[in-house]
């Protein structure tokens, strides 16, 4: 059989973008690309700081996931993580086929959520899109009118416990990054370690709604920007944590601007990723009425955080930064 040639290669490439292009017209417009530049989320961040310039409150739309939409953009992450950042998934085969779960992981990269996106793609490509995935969200995802529509056609709903526990109810995949911007913008020295910050609400949420918990570790996406702090002292003196919810405000050394603020939009070093899933847990001797016991909470959030950093500690031997091969 002949070998393509580079331009036949570059044909197909061609070929595939424009049937991409394509299927991507139908939900995103040119006007809406612009909400992706750079200034324009500089801005959508500054407004968020006062609720009065927002658009709306995001209250979190159940009924909105797109499954076409849905394998539109995962079909695009696809490429990006493979060719980009050469990823790896094991333990795929823990994430129940069906019925509720909730997904447990540790957060990285700062403001640019790919360990998010590689991990939709992961379970997308394994149970396929009919395997309702609902992510939590920053109220900051749904602050603007194009945000919250696209976001919610993506099965990103508001983070909050109410909106959490009725996707689970309905049978749904539940993922949560319960540490948020303090594990998200851990330095670099941490990015080995899981910092569940002592948070307990996804703990509350799961025994009250008696489901299983499916831990997942990345490496790789913390690497792709250097975390010099986390800035929460700065934090707390512009009271961040009363206006938007955030308890950082990170230095970083991030690509193309040398040392900047974490929420400036930057450019991922291509760093080999891996998403490792575990087997998932579960507490089959305790009731809902125990999510209010504070013993229990801390006795499931150590094991918790013990099997996470487990499954990382594993990923992490023979790891060269960056390029990510191990040897164990």
């Amino acid at each position: 059989m002949k070998r393509p040639t580079l331009r036949d290669r570059l044909r197909h490439r061609a070929r595939a973008m424009d049937a991409w292009s394509k299927r991507a017209g139908r939900f995103v417009g040119p006007t809406d690309l612009l909400h992706a530049e750079p200034f324009h989320v500089l801005a959508t961040m500054v407004r968020f700081l006062n609720p009065a310039w927002r658009d709306t409150e995001w209250s979190g739309d159940l009924d909105g996931r797109d499954g076409e939409f849905v394998d539109v953009v995962l079909d695009a992450v696809r490429e990006l993580a493979h060719r980009g950042f050469s990823l790896k998934v094991e333990g795929i085969e823990h994430v129940p086929a069906e019925g509720p779960a909730l997904v447990v992981a540790n957060h990285n990269g700062g403001i640019l959520p790919l360990d998010a996106l590689f991990t939709l793609l992961a379970i997308r490509d394994h149970l396929g899109v009919e395997r309702e995935l609902n992510m939590l969200g920053h109220d900051l995802l749904g602050s603007d009118e194009v945000g919250r529509r696209l976001f919610t056609k993506l099965g990103i709903i508001r983070a909050d416990p109410s909106c959490a526990a009725e996707a689970l109810r309905r049978g749904r995949l539940v993922l949560v990054y319960p540490s948020s911007e303090h594990d998200s913008w851990r330095p670099w020295s941490e990015r080995n370690r899981i910092v569940l910050g002592g948070r307990t609400g996804f703990l509350r949420l799961a025994l009250r709604e008696g489901v299983p918990i499916v831990p997942l570790v990345t490496a790789g996406t913390h690497e792709q920007l250097v975390v010099l702090s986390r800035g929460r002292r700065l934090a707390r003196a512009l009271r961040l944590k009363r206006l938007i919810r955030a308890e950082a405000v990170p230095i970083v050394f991030a690509l193309p601007w040398g040392v900047t603020l974490g929420y400036v939009p930057y450019l991922p070093i291509p760093a080999q990723t891996t998403l490792r899933f575990g087997p998932p847990l579960a507490w089959p001797d305790l009731c809902p009425d125990d999510a209010a016991d504070p013993d229990v909470l801390d006795r499931c959030l150590r094991q918790v955080r013990d099997t996470m950093q487990d499954l990382l500690d594993e990923l992490y031997i023979g790891r060269v930064p960056i390029i990510g091969d191990r040897l164990g």
